[in-house]
């Protein structure tokens, strides 16, 4: 259950022939134009052994996120399923060209987005990927505190439980063992990340009552939030520094404790996702979303600093279920399947 969009792909960066990532996203959006919409409808969900749903508030945020842990999942084998909640229509547009399409001028940045998410999905192997309630269902809301807040179709201003109902609908029809999503704050404050937040976490409830809504009851086993662990991002900072740049880390002190809110703790950080070997495809899919991610911005700066590291490991924190035996050094977890398959 593919969502393909309607209009003509994202346009394709300036060629770079030497780079992995790119030949990675061509071979991507190929294989997205010689999709048969029917093979993809028969495909049947339930045929996986491993079946892990992430839940995100707008295009670009799973891959930034969850690149490499849904790249590694799918090439696995598991049945990997994203639900975004909105559009990402209230995004900034970082392509001159494609200004024009920007919500205060002639507000299509979100059927645009569609087109991104696509082809960011065949980079990543993701084969369903869903639009909470259909494609435009919710609004994407803006930054905290902003006039587009009030916005009644905007994905801050939905009703919990019907939201969560219509998620509910996704999880007994893929019947997850996994979900992801984010923390409480939403990683940083935004509140379409903390409505999804909420959405996730009342949607696992409900889903497992027998007295609500339609379709078969399922219990997820695991939730995890995304987590940053406070060490990692200082060793980033540090690094940055020695390498003479510090335009992406600008104002933070790796030596005190004015971190930003979505850095968690180590000690309640869980889990460890090793997806190194899929940091090609999580560039790739990255540079599909080039309206909200410029390829040598920070993003991208970084990764030349510190290498592939910074993007090939992802950490998480469990809320719900029960850790596996299997731990890295530091004693996380490293399989987020671990004890439920």
């Amino acid at each position: 259950m593919t969502t393909t969009p309607e209009g003509p792909l994202a346009e394709e960066p300036e060629a770079r022939p030497d780079s992995p990532e790119e030949a990675v996203l061509r071979e991507a959006e190929s294989v997205l134009e010689q999709a048969s919409p029917e093979a993809e409808g028969t495909m049947e969900v339930l045929d996986s052994g491993r079946r892990l749903l992430l839940v995100h508030a707008h295009p670009d945020d799973e891959t930034i996120g969850n690149g490499v842990t849904m790249a590694r999942y799918a090439a696995d084998g598991a049945h990997v399923t994203l639900v975004t909640c909105t559009l990402g229509e209230e995004g900034e547009v970082l392509v001159p060209e494609l200004a024009h399409l920007a919500a205060d001028r002639d507000d299509q940045l979100g059927q645009h987005r569609i087109g991104e998410l696509a082809t960011a999905m065949e980079a990543l192997g993701v084969r369903d990927h869903r639009f909470l309630g259909g494609p435009g269902r919710y609004r994407d809301s803006g930054m905290m505190g902003l006039p587009t807040n009030d916005r009644p179709d905007s994905f801050w201003q939905a009703d919990l439980d019907e939201a969560a109902g219509l998620l509910v609908d996704v999880i007994r029809d893929v019947r997850p063992q996994v979900l992801l999503t984010y923390d409480d704050n939403g990683g940083y404050g935004h509140p379409d990340h903390i409505q999804a937040h909420r959405v996730a976490m009342r949607a696992v409830e409900l889903a497992a009552d027998p007295s609500f809504g339609q379709g078969v009851p399922w219990q997820v086993g695991k939730v995890y939030w995304n987590a940053i662990p406070e060490s990692v991002l200082r060793e980033g900072i540090r690094a940055v520094r020695e390498a003479g740049d510090d335009t992406f880390f600008e104002g933070m002190d790796p030596d005190t404790d004015e971190l930003p809110s979505f850095v968690m703790p180590d000690d309640v950080v869980t889990t460890k996702v090793d997806g190194m070997d899929h940091v090609d495809a999580k560039m790739a899919a990255m540079r599909a979303h080039a309206t909200q991610i410029t390829v040598d911005g920070p993003f991208f700066a970084l990764s030349n600093n510190l290498g592939n590291k910074v993007w090939g490991v992802e950490y998480y924190r469990l809320v719900h279920g029960t850790l596996g035996t299997e731990r890295d050094a530091d004693g996380r977890e490293v399989d987020l399947f671990a004890g439920v398959e």
